[in-house]
């Protein structure tokens, strides 16, 4: 157990995904200046359904971009785990954030290859129809579920689900699940929009013989 700043935000962060964020709040600008002053880290635990959520990202700053004169500021983040918080604190003592004493917790990395091509192969048809294939291109092949998860289609509240998970196996498996449930909306959402094209253009059509 430890204590941990916080900074709530209604979005959710992966681990090893980086961030970049605008600092304008004053509590937040301490925040920063905290982190560069002891080498801190802070946490982002998503802001869901009106409540800050029980697990959330450990994030380390890794540069401020720019400072603006009246001291908000751009910097970039990176994700480097995931916590429980245990008991939460609207204010750390002297602080004008937020804070929590936290757990750690362990990530399993073991990921089951054939669902793991499976995968691959639905996020290959998803990233066509979306004329994204560039983002598919550029997928590593041992990519982990993190690696994707904001290019899935995936709402704020399946997203934390994704985090939720204690493995990269129930990753993959809710990942499997979502792409095999969106896949056939979206392909025949394409084949109606094909059919409206088609509609009003002159058909040379072979009438059937009798």
């Amino acid at each position: 157990m430890r204590q941990l700043a916080l900074f709530p935000l209604n979005l959710v962060v992966f681990p090893g995904e980086k961030l970049n964020l605008h600092i304008f709040e004053p509590r937040y600008r301490q925040l920063v200046h905290d982190c560069l002053q002891d080498n801190i880290t802070f946490g982002i635990p998503p802001y869901i359904n009106g409540g800050v959520s029980m697990l959330g990202t450990e994030m380390r700053l890794l540069n401020i971009e720019k400072t603006y004169p009246s001291g908000e500021m751009d910097i970039r983040t990176r994700a480097v785990g995931l916590f429980r918080v245990r008991e939460f604190f609207h204010e750390l003592p002297g602080k004008l954030y937020a804070g929590a004493t936290v757990e750690e917790l362990p990530d399993d990395t073991t990921a089951d290859l054939a669902l793991h091509q499976q995968t691959r192969k639905l996020i290959e048809q998803l990233y066509d129809i979306l004329n994204l294939r560039r983002l598919f291109l550029d997928l590593p092949e041992n990519f982990r579920a993190y690696d994707v998860a904001h290019h899935l289609g995936l709402n704020t509240e399946q997203e934390y689900e994704l985090l939720e998970a204690a493995s990269e196996l129930e990753r993959q498996q809710l990942m499997l699940a979502h792409l095999e449930h969106i896949l056939p909306v979206l392909q025949e959402t394409e084949h109606l929009k094909e059919r409206v094209r088609l509609n009003g253009h002159f058909k040379n059509l072979t009438p059937p013989a009798f």
